[in-house]
């Protein structure tokens, strides 16, 4: 399904979180698909079935994925998900301080637009 990189500076649980989000938005697993159990994912990744577990709980807080309670988890439809606002605000700083780094470089509007737009079909995933 995934790999986990045991360097990073994420928490295996984040990684469990944003790999299972990731596979999701782009379409890899379809609405309604069944997850593995957290059993399963857990001995797939050698990782503590409560970490998987805790993942989970975090996905289903952030409507990606919903349980049916004795048969499992599943991937719900993304037209459930709606973003953070506080998330959106931080990473909208994020990125106007990056441009603003980029102006600072001497690049004209044009040419950010450019890396925006070739970042964005980079990453066509999702709507």
């Amino acid at each position: 399904m995934f790999q986990l990189d045991l360097k990073s500076r994420k928490s295996i649980y984040e990684q469990v979180v944003d790999n299972l989000r990731g596979l999701i938005v782009s379409g890899a697993l379809a609405p309604d698909e069944k997850l593995p159990s957290v059993r399963e994912l857990s001995k797939a990744l050698t990782v503590n079935p409560n970490t998987v577990q805790k993942a989970y709980r975090q996905l289903e807080n952030l409507k990606y994925i919903y349980t049916v309670s004795g048969i499992g988890a599943f991937v719900s439809d993304l037209d459930e998900v709606k973003p953070d606002p506080q998330k959106v605000g931080e990473i909208k700083n994020r990125i106007g301080t990056d441009m603003t780094e980029l102006f600072y470089l001497g690049m004209t509007r044009e040419e950010i637009r450019g890396i925006l737009k070739q970042l964005l079909d980079e990453r066509s995933v999702g709507k």
